[in-house]
């Protein structure tokens, strides 16, 4: 009795120590729990603000860029304000195009600021600090100069061409006064001065950092980025035809600097890479089509093309210019294939060079092909054209000097007389042969068909190489 006493006595024990030591082990469990849970929800409430940043001439990079970052800070609930640094010259419009629709539909306030001193916000510059919120400048930057690269007169013409500078055509009408309309519609919707607007693009009008304020162009001056946050909490803003109050005060300001995919674009988007992309995927296809082998040409040839005309669709391309080149490629094959004196050759050549001049359509010069680059180009594509390739054909042509081709029209020697069935000498290896007629010793007979391995000679009969 007394035993079984003092075992229930042990297990009481046991559950009484095994309770206490769970909850030990659990307070610090919920501790974190408790720990892990507060900075959860402090970062939650953590504010953002990304700050992008255009350098440089707007394309097709700085278009990907932008708008998956604006489109990834609207899918965020903690991110009050987007703030875009710029410093460009210019850009393409389509590019301008798509980052402002980018800026129009957020949800969020965009702040673009003129940043460091001495940038610029010129041409397209001056429609996207139009198209955001909130226009910023730090002090000794300028902006202006918008109008559309295409019409813009040179400073001096000559003066025979002055008359008709005054009268511009058609086309060059409607796109200023699409490029008016539109920066006019910008002005509208930020309030901001809407003639002088106008007077950029009409007259590619500029103004400092100071006058900008003055009339009403921008919003305000701010030395940087952050002086812009500090400068921006507690003022209210329109957005989609809502006034909302920015609180900025516990803001933490994020770099969103472009990954490796606004990278690759910017890289094979700039037009001396897609147009070494595209010569280097014509020539590697050709010469596979020209000589077969295990396909290395064709294999880079292909992926140099695919790659090049997924960044030709990106850029202003010019059809004519394009066609150009690709007609200055045939007539160089043809040179080499069809030797016309020189015609197809220099003919292919000046169509090379006019189509790799003209191959993009715009008159920026961050958008065109360097011109040693073509001349080089040219050079060597007349050289590859002409002499490799034209090798690689005359040597398709050659006798062939082995395998069974060889030996058929060739003379073999009769080792010993023979009637029907015998052997034959053939490059110093002996053959067995089979003839119609009866051969004699070191009779000479032409072999007309291989039958395995018979040599089957020519029914006439020749001796010592001559017919008879």
């Amino acid at each position: 009795m007394c035993r079984w006493f003092g075992i229930l006595w042990l297990l009481y024990i046991a559950v009484l120590s095994a309770e206490a030591l769970a909850s030990i082990e659990t307070l610090p469990s919920k501790q974190l729990v408790a720990v892990s849970q507060q900075e959860q929800l402090s970062n939650a409430n953590q504010l953002y603000v990304p700050v992008l940043t255009i350098k440089g001439a707007i394309g097709p990079a700085i278009n990907d860029y932008l708008v998956r970052e604006i489109s990834n800070a609207n899918s965020q609930n903690n991110i009050p304000l987007i703030i875009i640094t710029l410093d460009t010259p210019g850009g393409l419009s389509a590019s301008l195009r798509d980052i402002n629709k980018g800026i129009l539909n957020s949800n969020i306030p965009i702040a673009c600021l003129v940043y460091p001193q001495g940038a610029r916000a010129a041409s397209a510059g001056t429609y996207i600090l139009y198209a955001c919120h909130i226009a910023a400048m730090a002090p000794a930057t300028t902006l202006g100069a918008a109008t559309p690269v295409n019409i813009a007169a040179p400073m001096t013409p000559p003066a025979e061409n002055k008359e008709q500078q005054k009268t511009p055509s058609a086309m060059e009408k409607k796109v200023l006064n699409d490029a008016i309309a539109y920066i006019r519609a910008l002005a509208q919707l930020r309030s901001r001065n809407e003639l002088w607007a106008e007077k950029a693009v009409t007259e590619a009008a500029t103004l400092t950092a100071k006058e900008a304020l003055k009339e009403n162009v921008i919003t305000l001056i701010a030395q940087s980025p952050q002086a812009l946050l500090n400068k921006l909490d507690g003022k209210r803003v329109s957005i989609k035809q809502q006034n909302i109050e920015l609180s900025l005060r516990n803001a933490r300001m994020i770099n969103k600097k472009p990954d490796w995919r606004s990278q690759f674009i910017a890289t094979i988007t700039n037009p001396n890479i897609a147009y070494i992309l595209m010569l280097l995927g014509i020539y590697g296809l050709l010469l596979e089509f020209y000589n077969p082998g295990i396909g290395i040409a064709g294999i880079i040839g292909g992926i140099s093309l695919l790659i090049a005309l997924y960044a030709l669709q990106l850029l202003p391309l010019n059809f004519a210019g394009a066609a150009l080149l690709l007609l200055g490629i045939v007539l160089l094959i043809m040179e080499s294939l069809m030797p016309s004196f020189g015609v197809f050759g220099i003919g292919g050549i000046g169509a090379f060079v006019i189509g790799s001049i003209f191959l993009f359509d715009t008159k920026l010069e961050q958008f065109k092909v360097s011109l040693p680059l073509i001349a080089g180009f040219a050079f060597i594509s007349a050289l590859f054209i002409v002499f490799a390739l034209g090798f690689i054909y005359r040597a398709r042509k050659n006798k062939i000097v082995s395998g069974q081709e060889e030996i058929i029209n060739a003379w073999v020697t009769v080792e010993d007389d023979f009637t029907n069935d015998g052997y034959v000498l053939f490059n110093g290896e002996r053959w067995a042969a089979s003839s119609q007629i009866a051969l004699k010793k070191n009779q000479q007979a032409q072999v007309i068909a291989v039958n395995g391995l018979t040599l089957v000679l020519a029914p006439e009969v020749t001796i010592m190489g001559a017919k008879r």
